[in-house]
């Protein structure tokens, strides 16, 4: 199998996995005990959580473990929103956010809230007049994600930040996508609530981080797990060392690593889509142009000619790739993503996404090609 979906997910590093083991067996008291296990167990997430901080440079007081974006984006949203003391009733976002924002918005509504969805353009960059046109004096939060999970658009997070607190409303802004791939600056970019999540960025499943605050203004929350009272009241549960320590460590090797990592990157997706586009006549970017500094680094999104992307990636079962987000794949529905950057429903159902990741290879790509081309031979009407 070569693996071309580091946007669904990444391979936890080998380095992450040897810091993590001895968390494991080892060191296995629980950070919450008096203990001189507990206290040791303690530490090292106090050590972990401000290597995460120095990472996307954010304040380490604002750090709250959650099990991952999903339920970092449901902390944030609804953590604030329905916090006591905020009595707005407005909701801001983007039609091309991923479902665990956009799912988050349809419960917000059932529970009362206006919700409004702002467009974006042909390349998907986000209409910043639009945002500013439908902010009102109701309105309690603006989402808007820092990169796009299906073709990999890079928002100026920085302009949309100035824009929501020139209009005293926070920003939230899904950041699942960015680590590994592009430099994260959570107090420059002056954002309220940032969400990652460690398997985006080669580290374990089932954690990650929500940023709450970056120093600027307060942020209140209204915890959403409660029990135990564990970080502050504002998310309860016994914490994971091992899983805690792994995600440092996977963002540490992120932000060493990416400059070496991006141009390595970028040509083995510039060698995949050169020697398709040569072997397949017809294939139609979706996104930004691929030497643009509005996608991210490895994303390649495009329309295939005669084909629905699922047939092709049903008939290639030695090369991962994917349609569409992870998350929506149970949904019959065409990327919404793709309607909303106008393709109609052929196309958008003609559709696959590829993610290149730090382990890929020439080679990889080359075979990856070949395979690809012979499926889509087989299946092709033209055939």
């Amino acid at each position: 199998m070569i693996y071309l979906d580091h946007h669904a997910t990444t391979p936890c590093d080998a380095r992450v996995v040897e810091t993590m083991l001895p968390w494991m067996t080892e060191k296995f008291g629980n950070p919450h005990s008096d203990h001189a296990m507990g206290r040791e167990a303690s530490e090292a997430i106090e050590q972990a959580l401000q290597t995460i901080a120095d990472v996307i440079e954010a304040p380490v007081d604002s750090l709250i473990v959650t099990s991952g974006a999903t339920e970092s984006n449901n902390l944030a949203i609804r953590g604030a929103c329905l916090h006591p003391r905020q009595k707005k009733r407005h909701i801001v976002s983007v039609a091309t956010e991923h479902p665990a924002v956009l799912d988050v918005l349809e419960d917000m509504r059932r529970d009362g809230f206006r919700v409004t969805l702002v467009s974006v353009g042909a390349d998907g960059t986000v209409d910043l007049d639009h945002i500013a046109r439908v902010i009102d004096d109701d309105t309690a939060m603006v989402s808007v994600m820092w990169a796009n999970n299906e073709i990999g658009t890079i928002n100026p997070i920085e302009l949309i930040a100035e824009l929501c607190h020139d209009r005293g409303v926070l920003l939230h802004s899904d950041a699942t996508q960015t680590l590994g791939r592009i430099p994260v600056n959570v107090i420059g970019s002056d954002v309220d609530l940032t969400s990652f999540s460690a398997h985006k960025a080669y580290g374990p499943k089932g954690i990650g981080i929500l940023v709450a605050g970056n120093g600027n203004r307060r942020v209140r929350l209204r915890p959403q797990i409660v029990g135990g009272g564990q970080q502050h009241n504002l998310r309860s549960g016994t914490l994971n060392p091992a899983a805690i320590i792994g995600m440092a460590k996977a963002f540490q090797l992120c932000k060493e690593e990416l400059a070496a990592s991006t141009d390595r990157i970028n040509a083995l997706r510039a060698q995949l889509w050169n020697k398709l586009s040569q072997k397949i006549t017809g294939l139609t970017l979706n996104g930004p142009a691929l030497d643009s500094s509005l996608r991210l680094p490895g994303n390649l999104n495009f329309s295939v000619p005669g084909i629905e992307g699922e047939t092709w990636l049903v008939a290639t079962d030695d090369v991962a790739f994917s349609t569409g987000s992870a998350c929506s794949n149970t949904k019959a529905e065409p990327s919404h993503v793709l309607r909303a950057i106008g393709l109609n429903e052929s196309l958008a159902r003609q559709s696959v996404r590829f993610g290149i990741g730090r382990h890929n290879t020439e080679d990889e790509i080359s075979l990856a090609v070949d395979r690809l081309v012979m499926s889509y031979e087989e299946i092709s009407p033209g055939r």
